[in-house]
């Protein structure tokens, strides 16, 4: 690892100021993907500006129903909260769906979001990787391909993001509070990653010296029936080859209501709008699920060493879609 200097941010306004100012500097919170890839030198950052003691750390109910979570949280304390187990299945299942518990208890929810991708060619610094070093290729696309994307790739990139609890939040339509250099924002989780296509190198939306603060999830009684299934190479400290959240409404034999979002198939968590579609108003059925997953698949884009990816998505949506619909009658 190389040698760096630790600050201990005062107050958030310096911390913005000082990160937006120095293109050597970084935030740090817990730290867990952060100091990996440092070790690895992928991540070179001199100066690391510690803010978790600047963002909240607590869990709120909103006036109108829904929860403000503070991006201090541990990824360990929301999925342990009662309301979030009750209200909002799928974001605990899928937190602890995740890394170990070591690591859970030390992530923040703020720097979950931010996890830069584990495609190894971009953990490997003696490979061309344009994520690292824009310009340089993609080694991905003629490597390794098991956990490539399928959906939203480019040909300057094909890296899946790692979250599992991202994709949670994107089904619930969350948002994530920020503050930077031009002052305060929110951006909806489903709007907060960036195409591949528009340069690889930034993840987000989020501008230099911008950091998140808080998430917001809206009230959605939906969510109380919601489920998070992910499907690995192994049972536990592994990513998704492909996951899905998803929650539906039935009345009088036809859905009424459904989220659905996917991980482990593309940059950032995919929010499956065109099944969501398809299935309004549909008979819940076997038939309809399948459907709608294969109207969603279709722009899908895999390599020789990742098509399994396809069938398997598919067929993860149609059981996720029949257990929640059995399980609501």
């Amino acid at each position: 690892m190389k040698p760096f200097t630790y600050q201990r941010a005062g107050d958030m306004s310096s911390a913005v100021a000082t990160v937006a100012e120095r293109p050597e500097a970084s935030f740090l919170a817990g730290g867990t993907n952060l100091v990996d890839l440092m070790k690895m030198e992928v991540l070179t950052p001199e100066l690391l500006v510690d803010v978790r003691h600047l963002v909240s750390h607590q869990i709120q109910d909103l006036p109108g129903g829904g929860l403000r979570i503070g991006a201090g949280v541990s990824n360990s304390e929301l999925a342990a909260d009662r309301r979030v187990r009750r209200g909002y299945p799928m974001l605990s299942q899928a937190i602890l769906a995740g890394a170990s518990y070591q690591l859970r208890n030390l992530a923040t929810v703020g720097g979950n979001f931010l996890q830069r991708t584990r495609c190894m060619y971009f953990r490997d610094v003696t490979m061309p990787c344009n994520k690292r070093e824009p310009g340089t290729g993609c080694s991905a696309r003629d490597g390794q391909q098991r956990d490539l994307a399928i959906l939203g790739a480019s040909k300057l990139c094909v890296a899946t993001h790692p979250s599992d609890m991202a994709v949670a939040m994107a089904a619930l339509d969350a948002v994530v509070h920020t503050v930077g250099p031009a002052g305060e924002r929110t951006v909806p989780v489903n709007r907060l990653y960036r195409s591949p296509s528009d340069g690889p190198e930034r993840d987000t939306v989020l501008d230099r010296g911008e950091l998140i603060t808080a998430v917001e999830i809206p009230a959605a009684p939906i969510a109380a029936r919601s489920r998070y299934r992910k499907v690995r190479d192994r049972a536990s400290y592994a990513f998704a080859l492909v996951s899905v959240a998803a929650a539906i409404e039935v009345g009088d034999g036809a859905v009424s209501g459904v989220r659905i979002a996917l991980g482990g198939v593309a940059h950032r968590p995919w929010r499956a709008t065109t099944a969501e579609r398809e299935l309004f108003g549909m008979p819940a059925t076997e038939e309809s699920f399948r459907a709608a997953a294969e109207a969603e698949l279709a722009a899908a884009w895999p390599l020789p060493g990742n098509a399994f990816k396809v069938p398997l998505a598919r067929n993860t949506v149609v059981g996720m879609l029949r257990a929640l619909t059995e399980e609501a009658r």
